[in-house]
This record gives structure tokens, C-alpha cells and sequence, in this order.
């Protein structure tokens, strides 16, 4: 039976994919007592597990999948990144400067002390740091030392093997540090938590959870129903004449909809209002709230009140619509029946009053009948419309301009330097998840469609991760022996545990940054994921690029200096 699994498993290696992710993810999910690994961890851990059957996990498939992950983290964090860089870019890449030379020290003294060769140092340190751009670099900086051919050989050989018996603990203890522990060294899960809480507030003060079984008590827009009795209508009066007298006595509203002699119908602006009418209006609420003492008693007429309302977001962007206070902009046409329902500028929600002026780039949320809406957007700017559906032609055009873009290289002295297809991908979710922001015209991911490409993406990459190392690994250890796994488990946890003391105490940034600034100094994608799994934000990935970014480039300075000097 299980030897019969083991060649189902083999033939179609998609399924050990998948069953990786399945055990993994329910794995993650136990707990004891407080303590769960987490889907990553188990994944992994599972994906190891599975290896030992020597599942063929060949094609791009492992590629692919991790593009995706990174490109949707860098789209869902672009807005956020962009300003955070105004004021904690430049401490971030100091932070990478500072801790990947900890990495590259670390490294040098386990090195020294265990007295590896040059070719077991550069294994040591690609694995331990999860940095495999270092086997190439470091095998190419060997080559040049015009060492004996077979000297040179071997320790080109042994690379490979050492990179893969310390990759493991590098992934896997990157991920239980940060992801488990992390959260406990900076002050407890909690605390991390409403600390990570209170930036996302500050960073994107929307006041509403991402969470659909989650509503808001407080709905600005109101419509409400009203039997006409006061003694204004008892000379019929105009649809405009009573707006006007609404305005006239502090109340902001339009009339909606008009039931005269059982006749329900959308009211002209010059179609007369009498007393046994019956209206709706509609306004934000608190500025309706005095509307029945100016028209009579409120009423729950379900034929009156039942019609179809469109909620859009829309970014302003006309010049006849910005500078203008919104008792101004009440008497265009355009805008009668609009509620503007709330506004965001710069990620915070401003204040909604009569006076309100509006800039270019505020979002803001209207809700009205749809012939209203599509009157009325082409005043104000570019519609964001809710959609269920992707750009998938955005996703794979902005995927490739990014990793084309990372996998050139440019030479500084004989250093080859480059962001990689991934930093590619990261920098290109960054940039048009940015413009999105701005210009909500294209490029639409729904929230759903973010999670299945963040979560699986990550997992999909990790499941292959662990099924291809798993083999290796094993050979690895009879090769070079267990003290070579446990020299690779002190280099990866030394700087680990010093950049998460430095990164609370000396640069004070918020929990939730020092997280990802870890992550990205060790170029660990798998622990972003674990920490934003365990604090459940993807406000980690704001201190992941640019610490990302910058070590991509100094391990690989590291790394050279490392052959140099072992």
C-alpha cells in the first residue's frame, strides 16, 4: 500500500505538491497551549518528510509560484512602502548594512573556529544565510585563485553539499525564530500585535477591518422615508424649492425618490412635493438627522425605500472639483442624490463637513443611484469600481517587466550585481501596486485573489523547497557529518538575535518593522511569511524590502571577502 503511494507520488509529483500544503496547513493549525508552528513551518517540515521519497520536482513551477508570492506582497504593501520610505528608508538600509556584516562576521568566526576550507565556508555561508546567489559569486571568486586543479575541484565540490545541510536550519530556524519566538523577544504576541495594529492605523487610517464577518455600527450615508404633512407643502412646493429650504435650515439632503398618489417615481428638479406625499432624502447622516421636523413623520414605506444603490470609490483628479468646499460643490447638478460617504488623504480619513475641501489624490466613496453615479464621476476623477474579476494582464505583464528587469546585471569592479528575477518581481508589486493607488484605472487584484497568490504562492514555493532538499540533505550529513548542520544553526541564529535586540533597542522601529527588516537582512522570504502569518498583517513586508534590497547585494560582498580571507 504505501510502496504503491510512494510510485503514485513519483509519477505525479503535483500531488505531493499538494498533499505537502494539505498536511502542512493542518499541521500548522494544532496547537499546545499557546505554541502552533504555523503553516509555513509545517509546510516545510512536511515538504522534507515527503522529499525522503524521492519525489522529481523538476520544471519552473517553483519559480513561478514564489514570482507570484513576492509580486503580491510588494502590490498589497506599495502605497504603505512609498511613504514609510519618507522617513525609515534610510535607518532600514543601515539596519542591512550593520546586520548582514553580523551575518559575514558570524560566518568568518565559525569558519575560523571550526577550521573550514574555502569551499566549506562559502557552502556554510550561502545555506546558512539562505543566500544561494553566493554558491555561484563564491565558486567564480574560487576559480580565479589559481588554485591546483585538484584542490580547486574539490572545493568546488563541496559547496553544493554544505549549502545543503545548512539551508535547512537557515530556512526553517529563520522561520521558528522570527515567526515564533520573534514576537515573544520583543515584548509578547500581544503586545507585537497592537503594536502592529496601531501602524496599520497610522499608515491607513480606514477605521474598518479587513475581516467581511466584521461590519462598521457607525454608516455615514442615510436614506430614510418621510410622510410630507409639515405646513412648508401644503402649497406645493418644487423638488428644488425644498432642497433649498432643507439647506436653508441646516439640513444637507437630496430627495430621492417621490411617492405622489401611490405613484412612486426619481423626482425631477421641477416636480412638485405636497403635503400626503411621501419622499426619501438622502445625506450623510448627521446632517439629516433635523430633516423630519422640516417634513413630517418618518415612515418604513419598503415600496418607497426599495431601489438599487452603486457604492464606488473614486480617486478626484479635476481641477472643477478640487479646492472646492463641499457647500459649494452641493449646488452642481452633477451631484445631487451623491453621498459622499468617506474620504481618505495620504492613508488617514479626514473629516466630512460642510466646509470639507477636497485635494487631488483624496479617495473618497460615493454611493448613489447608478444613473446618478455615472453622471457625476466623470466630474471628480477616476472611478475605483468594486470587481470580483483580476487583471491577470497586469499581473503577468507587471511579473515579467519586473523580473526582466531584475535579471540584468551590471558589473562594479568584478562583482556582478543584480536584484534577481525575485527582487525583480518585489520591486515591480511595489511600483504598480503604487500606481494603482493612484491611478485606479487598471490593475484591479480583489482581496481574495491577493490572499490565494500571498498564501499560496509562498507555500507552493516552500512544499518544493523542502521535497527538492530533502534528499541532498541526508547525503549531505553522511558526507561532511552533523557538526556541519549545527555550525550552520549558530550562524544563522547569532545575527538573528542581535538584529532583533538592535533593531528594538538601538533603532526603536516598531515590532512589527524589526520583523521584516530580519526577514529581508537574511533575504528569507519563507520567515516573512512567518511572521506575517503569526501576526496576521502584511505590515512586515514594509521593513522586508529595502533591508531585502540592500543585502542581496552586501552577502555577495561578504561572501567575496570571505574566500579572500579563509
Amino acid at each position: 500500500m504505501i510502496d504503491s503511494l510512494i510510485n503514485i507520488l513519483r509519477q505525479y509529483p503535483a500531488l505531493a505538491i499538494f498533499l505537502t500544503i494539505g498536511a502542512g496547513f493542518f499541521l500548522g493549525k494544532l496547537k499546545i497551549g499557546n505554541f502552533s508552528l504555523g503553516s509555513v513551518t509545517s509546510v516545510l517540515l512536511v515538504g522534507v518528510l515527503v522529499g525522503q521519497f524521492g519525489i522529481p520536482v523538476s520544471g519552473p513551477v517553483k519559480m513561478f509560484f514564489f514570482l507570484l508570492f513576492l509580486f503580491s506582497i510588494g502590490y498589497s504593501v506599495g502605497p504603505d512602502f512609498f511613504k514609510s520610505l519618507r522617513g525609515q528608508g534610510a535607518k532600514q538600509a543601515l539596519f542591512a548594512v550593520i546586520m548582514s556584516g553580523m551575518c559575514f562576521g558570524t560566518v568568518l568566526l565559525v569558519a575560523y573556529l571550526f577550521s573550514y576550507s574555502k569551499g566549506e565556508t562559502v557552502g556554510l555561508f550561502s545555506g546558512s544565510q539562505t543566500c544561494s546567489t553566493l554558491m555561484g559569486v563564491g565558486s567564480e571568486a574560487l576559480s580565479r585563485l589559481g588554485l591546483p586543479t585538484e584542490t580547486l575541484t574539490k572545493e568546488m565540490n563541496i559547496i553544493p553539499v554544505c549549502y545543503a545541510v545548512t539551508y535547512i536550519f537557515g530556512t526553517l530556524g529563520t522561520v521558528v525564530i522570527l515567526g515564533n519566538f520573534g514576537p515573544k523577544l520583543l515584548g509578547g504576541l500581544d503586545y507585537v500585535k497592537q503594536r502592529t495594529s496601531e501602524l496599520e492605523k497610522e499608515l491607513n487610517d480606514h477605521g474598518k477591518s479587513d475581516d467581511p464577518a466584521y461590519v462598521n455600527a457607525l454608516t455615514p450615508e442615510s436614506y430614510r422615508a418621510y410622510d410630507v404633512s409639515n405646513d412648508y407643502f401644503s402649497t406645493p412646493r418644487t423638488v428644488k424649492q425644498a432642497e433649498q429650504y432643507f439647506h436653508e435650515h441646516g439640513v444637507d439632503a437630496s430627495i430621492d425618490r417621490l411617492k405622489h398618489k401611490g405613484n412612486v417615481m426619481v423626482p425631477r428638479h421641477d416636480d412638485t412635493i405636497t403635503c400626503g406625499d411621501a419622499i426619501v432624502v438622502a445625506g450623510r447622516r448627521e446632517m439629516i438627522i433635523e430633516a423630519g421636523d422640516l417634513i413630517g413623520k418618518e415612515t418604513f414605506d419598503t415600496t418607497l425605500l426599495s431601489y438599487s444603490l452603486e457604492r464606488i470609490g473614486i480617486v478626484v483628479a479635476k481641477k472643477s472639483f478640487i479646492g472646492k468646499t463641499i457647500n459649494t460643490l452641493r449646488k452642481k447638478r452633477y451631484l445631487h442624490g451623491i453621498v459622499i460617504r468617506d474620504a481618505v488623504r495620504d492613508g488617514h480619513v479626514i473629516d466630512i463637513t460642510r466646509e470639507t475641501k477636497f485635494e487631488k489624490g483624496d479617495r473618497l466613496t460615493i454611493i448613489g443611484r447608478p444613473a446618478q453615479i455615472a453622471i457625476a464621476a466623470p466630474f471628480i476623477g477616476h472611478i475605483d469600481r468594486p470587481s470580483f474579476v483580476s487583471d491577470l494582464m497586469f499581473v503577468g505583464l507587471a511579473i515579467f517587466i519586473g523580473g526582466l528587469f531584475g535579471a540584468m546585471s551590471f558589473w562594479i569592479g568584478s562583482i556582478p550585481v543584480s536584484l534577481g528575477t525575485s527582487g525583480g518581481a518585489l520591486v515591480s508589486g511595489l511600483v504598480f501596486g503604487w500606481l494603482r493607488s493612484h491611478r485606479p484605472t487598471f490593475g484591479n487584484i480583489p482581496p481574495g485573489a491577493l490572499w490565494i497568490m500571498n498564501n499560496l504562492g509562498l507555500n507552493v514555493f516552500i512544499a518544493v523547497v523542502g521535497i527538492e532538499a530533502a534528499p541532498s540533505f541526508i547525503g549531505g550529513l553522511k558526507t561532511v557529518g552533523p557538526l556541519l548542520f549545527l555550525a550552520g544553526a549558530v550562524a544563522t541564529t547569532i545575527p538573528l538575535l542581535l538584529g532583533l535586540w538592535i533593531g528594538n533597542k538601538v533603532f526603536r522601529f516598531n515590532p512589527a518593522i524589526t520583523l521584516g527588516c530580519c526577514a529581508g537582512t537574511r533575504t528569507c522570504t519563507a520567515s516573512l511569511g512567518a511572521v506575517q502569518d503569526s501576526l496576521g498583517s502584511t505590515i512586515p513586508a514594509i521593513g522586508y524590502t529595502v533591508t531585502y534590497a540592500v543585502s542581496n547585494l552586501l552577502l555577495v560582498v561578504w561572501g567575496l571577502a570571505a574566500v579572500m580571507l579563509i
